[in-house]
């Protein structure tokens, strides 16, 4: 899952980060308004929640809210402030925010509202993804394979194996380029390995193999990728 960090007091910043990169997250971490207009446009870049400071340099959290809502984008949105009146807190909500976290506040609770948020999230409602005979479950991490008149067979995949298979299920007919798939699976900041989609693709290939879907991701013409079509209809 990758987020959206938009906070421009570096101490408070540097925190969240750094918590959020011990949970596992894939975290975009901008320090002005502006730049994080310019992120949340970035067709590539899928973020799956914004947490947003109120106060930023240019545009403010208030109003990155109300242009991501007037654009019918439904991400959650988790606003940051040291505003504690109710009527900041109605102010906040109204534009669009999701949640309202007040500053200073405990990293624990952050984790734990970034939690419920995602709970409620219409792509993490359901606890599986399931194209044709494939189901990957986000409670362990595990794919089962369902093959008629046989046993399910199922394995246990690596954080940026699951990752980057539910990036295929969830678009089963689109091919995925080799930027899209680095944009989603790294921080935009990241320094990016030429070869490391290739080397992702042939590790989940290989976990794939291992129960009966060794076909299960096709190359395509210039270097893409996409789930192969009869598994997909």
């Amino acid at each position: 899952m990758k987020i959206l960090l938009v906070e421009d007091e570096f101490d408070v910043g540097s925190a969240i980060h750094r918590t959020l990169k011990q949970e596992k997250f894939i975290i975009d971490w901008v320090q002005n308004g502006e730049e994080a207009w310019y992120y949340l446009q970035e067709p590539l870049s899928q973020y799956t929640i914004a947490i947003l400071d109120w106060m930023l340099p240019g545009l403010t959290g208030l109003e990155l809210c109300q242009r991501l809502r007037a654009r019918q984008n439904a991400i959650p949105i988790l606003m940051l402030t040291a505003r504690d009146r109710w009527e900041d807190k109605v102010l906040g909500l109204d534009a669009g925010a999701d949640d309202y976290l007040i500053k200073p506040f405990r990293m624990e609770e952050l984790l734990a509202r970034l939690r419920a948020l995602l709970r409620r999230a219409p792509q993490f409602q359901s606890q599986q993804l399931q194209v044709g005979p494939l189901v990957l479950s986000y409670s362990d991490r595990s794919l089962t394979y369902t093959v008629p008149d046989e046993p399910p067979r199922s394995t246990r995949l690596s954080k940026k194996e699951f990752q980057l298979l539910e990036y295929f299920m969830k678009h089963p007919k689109q091919s995925m380029s080799r930027e899209r798939i680095l944009n989603y699976l790294y921080e935009l900041d990241a320094e990016r390995v030429s070869n490391v989609v290739a080397a992702q693709v042939r590790l989940l290939r290989k976990r794939l193999a291992e129960i009966g879907c060794s076909d299960l991701i096709e190359t395509i013409s210039g270097g893409s990728y996409r789930i192969n079509q009869r598994y997909a209809n």
